[in-house]
């Protein structure tokens, strides 16, 4: 791809998942130090917008239309008018959907970069090609599939450091939900340890609320810690499962749930983070909060962030990683099997190891 030392729009096209969207901010990064000058314009769905808020890895933010809207010819068409009017020169499609590519062509961007797949490589103008094994799309970490785009475009290596932030009144939401002032949390002698028990993906990522309760338990036990359980709106059956499960105190937000930004706040804080295969697993990557990730139906390789202090805890079934959204046999084994005290073993290494300070002063 030729030099560009003429850009002064530039479109980035975010991913939809939360996890991927951290997983992309090395490149967003490079690509904002690349291009220092430009203007940068995050296109994104609205509900991923508190993940990137503050970070200030763009100028802008603009939205794909939301709910049914999303699927409306008029309302693309009043997207691809707003972008038009812009005159990007360069698109970076983190995406990968037919869609982005012809909403970023119909733009008439300048310069569109992305991977070529579902059918779109002819409406780019710098195509990569994603690894494959024949038909089959071979394992690569999302956070290297990224960088390659940032490095297409002549950014220097973005490196492994993800990067988010919080907002002051993502800080006073979690302390309010908290009961902590900045005062108290100095004084706070024991770790506070935060549970993400849910997966906005399926229910094949999901460790049993049980035992995330018989953790829990043993935290408070052996430890002291203050143990804080996050939930969204849909999961408050996992909630009162977990509530009901716990012998010890635990305090379970999901009435009402954190938004994302009093989320990143809380992980921030937390001394430690438990949590299934899901977004804010990568919140804690970007906090430098050490993290204990369980795995049962995905395939480690796609979200691997070579984060020092996380620890990754999986039983080695024939048949994971299945990439499922529910279990395919219907049992479950690959989280029902997965003992507690598996969990327990990770955390005693990160304390060990001092990469979770128990004195409370994040």
């Amino acid at each position: 791809m030729p030099v560009l030392d003429d850009v002064s729009r530039i479109l980035v096209f975010v991913p939809n998942w939360v996890g991927d969207v951290v997983m992309a901010t090395a490149a967003m990064r490079a690509i904002r130090q690349r291009f220092a000058k430009a203007r940068t314009v995050h296109l994104m769905r609205p509900y991923v917008a508190d993940v990137l808020a503050g970070a200030g890895l763009g100028d802008e933010m603009a939205f794909w239309p939301a709910g049914a809207a999303q699927n409306s010819l008029l309302r693309l068409a009043g997207l691809v008018r707003q972008l038009r009017r812009e005159r990007f020169d360069l698109a970076v499609l983190f995406t990968n959907s037919f869609r982005s590519a012809m909403v970023a062509r119909l733009a008439s961007v300048r310069r569109r970069v992305g991977y070529d797949r579902d059918g779109r490589g002819w409406l780019l103008t710098d195509r990569l090609t994603p690894p494959k094994d024949g038909r089959q799309y071979v394992p690569v970490p999302a956070l290297d599939y990224y960088n390659d785009l940032a490095r297409h475009v002549g950014c220097d290596d973005p490196g492994d450091r993800l990067t988010l932030a919080t907002l002051p009144a993502d800080e006073a939401a979690i302390d309010a939900r908290l009961g902590e002032s900045a005062e108290s949390r100095a004084l706070r002698g024991r770790p506070l340890v935060a549970l993400n028990p849910g997966a906005n993906y399926g229910s094949a990522k999901c460790w049993p609320a049980e035992s995330y309760a018989a953790v829990s338990d043993a935290l408070v036990e052996r430890y002291g810690a203050r143990v804080v359980a996050s939930l969204g709106p849909k999961e408050r059956e996992i909630a009162d499962r977990l509530k009901a499960a716990a012998r010890q105190p635990i305090d379970v937000f999901v009435d009402p749930p954190l938004g994302l930004g009093p989320l990143k706040a809380l992980i921030r804080r937390c001394d430690l983070l438990i949590t299934n295969d899901t977004g804010p697993r990568h919140f804690a990557a970007a906090f430098d909060v050490p993290v204990v990730t369980v795995f049962g139906s995905s395939d480690p390789a796609w979200t691997d962030t070579r984060f020092a202090k996380e620890r990754i805890v999986s039983l080695d079934l024939e048949c994971q990683p299945c990439m499922e959204r529910t279990c395919p046999l219907g049992h479950h084994n690959c989280m029902r099997q997965l003992k507690p005290e598996a969990v327990l073993e990770k955390v005693a290494e990160l304390l060990a190891a001092g990469a979770a300070v128990a004195s409370g002063s994040r």
